[in-house]
């Protein structure tokens, strides 16, 4: 199963640096510019789609159906599993504010948030529904639109990596991450648009591929 994960259009709340997680918030006056950008890579890719999914929240539900619509996509499927993490009672607040009352903030992936969850918890439901696509697109390429946090996870839980490094990663509004999954296994991955802060802070190299399943050469005869 080939997936391709980018990331919900740019809101206000983004641009204005508050909290969101469950919380949702209006779209910025340009959103479009970076969905349109995305879309002209994957398609210089000439990556096909075979099915979209997105978490439930708004602003991921309306940039899975720009795609949906670009591709006569019919069906989106949301799912609340692939929901940001839940902040629960500072959505809304400053990020720097939260940093300075919450020295735990995006350093320790089991902090749970105030009426909300943990980061840890975010990315076992999140990992666990991504794994699960498989047993339905075993053999197609499916397009998942969610959040930088669920991306953060996906990446760590798919690639390995330390979850607590890497909580604050960037991750813009072009990411596009491309996975390939056999068996419930991450063989490879690589970034098709703006690259993510795991490839500029060389926390990987690209295109990666798990050492232990690397096709081997052919022997020689002689």
């Amino acid at each position: 199963m080939r997936v391709l994960v980018v990331r919900h259009y740019k809101t206000l709340g983004n641009a204005n640096n508050q909290i969101l997680g469950w919380g949702d918030s209006p779209r910025v006056k340009e959103w479009a510019e970076d969905l349109d950008a995305v879309d002209a890579r994957l398609r210089a890719a000439e990556v096909r789609v075979d099915a979209i999914y997105s978490s439930f929240l708004e602003r991921s539900r309306q940039t899975a159906m720009f795609y949906a619509r670009k591709r006569g996509i019919l069906v989106v499927n949301d799912a609340s599993a692939l929901n940001e993490v839940n902040y629960g009672a500072l959505y809304g607040k400053d990020k720097i504010w939260v940093k300075e009352q919450f020295p735990e903030h995006k350093k320790n992936p089991d902090f749970v948030y105030p009426a909300g969850e943990s980061f840890r918890q975010m990315q076992t439901r999140s990992l666990a529904y991504i794994l699960g696509l498989e047993r339905k697109h075993h053999e197609d390429s499916v397009l998942v639109v969610v959040h930088a946090g669920v991306i953060r996870g996906l990446v760590c839980g798919l690639l390995g990596l330390d979850y607590a490094a890497n909580l604050k990663r960037k991750i813009g509004h072009r990411y596009i991450g491309d996975f390939m999954i056999r068996n419930g296994v991450c063989l490879s991955y690589n970034e098709l648009g703006e690259p993510s802060g795991f490839v500029n802070k060389k926390v990987i190299e690209l295109p990666f591929h798990r050492a232990d399943v690397r096709p081997q050469p052919a022997a020689v005869s002689g």
